[in-house]
Order: structure tokens, then sequence, then C-alpha cells
């Protein structure tokens, strides 16, 4: 069985990476039309592993990884 909808039902929280990106590093964070620049992703992630175990938010973290995922998966789908 193909389950519909896997995306929207992995992500908990819509709208959380934005809000993240926003607070940490501004307007800088995106594009014009509002898209997040992927470099911004990674540096989020990088801040998020420096901090300690117990301060680190997994989930948030785990929402950083799966954004870069369904941006590889949307590069893919562009290219055919």
């Amino acid at each position: 069985m193909i389950m519909k909808k896997w995306i929207q039902k992995s992500i908990k929280h819509p709208g959380r990476v934005k809000k993240y990106l926003r607070r940490l590093y501004g307007d800088k964070a995106f594009t014009k039309d509002g898209k997040v620049k992927l470099s911004y992703i990674k540096k989020a992630i990088k801040h998020l592993k420096r901090m300690p175990e117990s301060k680190r938010a997994e989930g948030l973290l785990n929402a950083l990884q799966l954004a870069i995922r369904l941006h590889k998966i949307a590069k893919r789908r562009r290219r055919k």
C-alpha cells in the first residue's frame, strides 16, 4: 500500500524551520520570493550541532535535515 501525502504527514510543525531561520539569521536567510536558502539551513544545522546535547533541540535538527532531504527530492524532480 502506497501512503498518500507522506511528506505532509512527516512534517509535524509546518513553518517551524522558517520561523527558526528568521529568528537566527533574519531576512538574509531568504530569497526575494520567500524561499529558504539552502546555505542557511546548513549553517543552522552546524549551529545546533555545536550546542551541548542537553540544550540541543533534536526535533528541530530533524526538521532541518528533512528540509534538506526534501530540497534534494524537488531538485531531482525538476531535472526530469
